[in-house]
Formats: structure tokens, C-alpha cells, sequence
């Protein structure tokens, strides 16, 4: 059985009581006001409550290798 804090970990967006944990208000139109004036990255879903991936509050970003520049392997 996986708990609560096992199941927010494997999700890729923020729950709602999370969302209204950052933004401090329950109320989708606060909510949506919060997270536009914080330029929070966020969607609405079906029923316009806001959906913000977790990678938008968490920080965490994947930095890419630089690529190699091109080289021959064949002897000159």
C-alpha cells in the first residue's frame, strides 16, 4: 500500500491541497491570481483549476551535457 506522501512523490503535478498550500486560498480564481503575478508555470485542466507540474516549484532542472564537437576517428 503506498501512503500520501509516497503518492505525491511519484506525481508529476502538484495535488490541489498542494496547490492551495502555496498559494494560501482554496479559491481557483486566488489561486489562478497567485500563481500569474508569481509566474508560477501552470495549466487549467478540464474544470479550470489550475495544474502546476512539480518541476515549476521544485527547482530541479535537467542541465544537458554540451555536445562534443565532431571529430574523426580516421587516421590522417
Amino acid at each position: 500500500m503506498i501512503n500520501r506522501s509516497q503518492e505525491s512523490c511519484m506525481s508529476l503535478c502538484l495535488s490541489r491541497d498542494e496547490v492551495a498550500e502555496l498559494t494560501r486560498s482554496r479559491l481557483k480564481r486566488k489561486q489562478l491570481d497567485f500563481l500569474r503575478k508569481n509566474g508560477i508555470l501552470h495549466y487549467l485542466d478540464d474544470h479550470d483549476w489550475p495544474v502546476v507540474p512539480r518541476a515549476a516549484v521544485e527547482g530541479k532542472r535537467h542541465i544537458a551535457e554540451p555536445v562534443k564537437a565532431w571529430k574523426s576517428n580516421k587516421a590522417a
